[in-house]
């Protein structure tokens, strides 16, 4: 893939993801919710974006992804795919879009495609979701699994905890990933499951598996783009890596720009307009 936007690209498809399984190549998804980030991360071309219901805790000040709407992910879809990124675009199914079975979860998805024109959607769970993945991909609806910590669920796994440390769990994580695959998933998220897991999740699903928190022996990673920027304040899970420290840097402009305000040093004559 080109990093230069005008070289003839054209936008990742599912088919994308497969084939760079095939050849052993691994890849990035990262998330975005707005035009700008959509917009610099297409420029880099990141393969995958994910507009994914965590702007609820980065963007939208929630304790939790639990009180995202399906409203505010279309809105947000809609502002990422106004970049004409040519990334596959995946966009959450917030709890309570699809829990209530396949035909809500189909009206949703469709209201997520067509009103923001992004490529696919996800939706978190194992065994009790298979019917639902079915029924969408069935409508022509591409989507992506996620297993492992599901912060929907957040509640009844007991908090932000690692899943999958002993045999049981971990034996379900493994019949859940291949059940997903079979029933049409074309990549499955794997979130806080122990790094010699993931190797048999990946060994024993045809479909693509994209770790946060799971190790190395996945076909792809994962990050929140504030986290990989360092944007974020507060606890830093232990699977985060931050590429840069732009609250800091944040910080350090308004604090240079107050005290230029304050000095009068700002604007400078290069600054205003003549008469």
């Amino acid at each position: 893939m080109s990093a230069h936007p005008d070289a003839g690209r054209r936008r990742t498809t599912i088919h994308d993801l497969a084939a760079l399984r095939a050849r052993g190549e691994r890849f990035v998804m990262l998330t975005a919710y707005d035009a700008n980030a959509a917009g610099i991360l297409d420029e880099l071309d990141v393969p995958v974006l994910l507009v994914g219901d965590s702007l609820g805790m980065v963007a939208l000040g929630h304790p939790t992804t639990l009180l995202v709407t399906l409203d505010d992910m279309i809105h947000h879809a809609s502002a990422v795919m106004r970049a004409r990124p040519h990334a596959l675009v995946v966009v959450d199914l917030p709890f309570g879009s699809y829990q209530q079975g396949p035909e809500q979860a189909l009206a949703s998805a469709v209201r997520v495609i067509k009103e923001s024109g992004a490529d696919a959607v996800k939706i978190e769970g194992g065994a009790r979701v298979v019917p639902t993945v079915r029924t969408l991909v069935a409508a022509g609806i591409p989507v992506m699994g996620h297993l492992g910590l599901t912060p929907q669920s957040v509640g009844q796994l007991g908090g932000f905890r690692v899943q999958g440390r002993d045999e049981a769990a971990a034996a379900t994580i493994v019949e859940d990933a291949v059940a997903l695959a079979e029933a049409g998933v074309f990549a499955t998220v794997l979130e806080c499951i122990p790094a010699s897991l993931a190797p048999r999740v990946t060994a024993a699903s045809p479909a693509p598996t994209i770790g946060i928190g799971a190790g190395g022996d996945v076909d792809g990673q994962v990050l929140v783009w504030h986290d990989l920027l360092g944007l974020g304040s507060g606890h830093r899970p232990r699977f985060v890596r931050a590429y840069a420290d732009l609250r800091g840097a944040i910080r350090g402009a308004v604090d240079a720009f107050r005290d230029d305000v304050r000095s009068g040093a700002f604007p400078s004559e290069a600054e205003s307009y003549g008469d």
